[in-house]
């Protein structure tokens, strides 16, 4: 009884999202559905599950490296003063302010890290 392993492309998965992006439930619902070469998948944490995928393909992880990167660190590094400054703060509209501009600045990281 000798089962024969059909050869599959990235492509034919028809993945809607990226690999990292996945949960491990869908993960391991890939690996035993269409990627039989993969043994264990069920056992396996989502890192393992995505490093093995991408040996499968062949696909080499490439560092990327947010162009925005320093900006989102000065931003960061406002908040900080920010929270610092809300902290010891005791005029409660004072606080809200910094509480709003805080919110802001938190928005327009995630923005800036989701643009790459």
């Amino acid at each position: 009884m000798s089962e024969e392993v059909k050869e599959i492309s990235f492509d034919e998965l028809g993945l809607t999202k990226p690999l990292e992006k996945m949960t491990a439930k869908e993960l391991r619902a890939l690996c035993m559905d269409k990627l039989p070469m993969i043994s264990g998948a069920s056992g396996k944490e989502k890192e393992v599950l995505v490093q093995e995928i991408k040996e499968v393909f062949g696909i080499v992880e490439e560092e990327q490296i947010s162009p925005y990167k320093k900006q989102i660190h000065e931003i960061k590094r406002q908040i900080r003063a920010l929270r610092e400054k809300k902290s010891a703060t005791e005029d409660r509209t004072q606080r809200d302010r910094i509480r709003r501009q805080i919110t802001k600045l938190k928005k327009r990281t995630r923005r800036l890290a989701r643009a790459v």
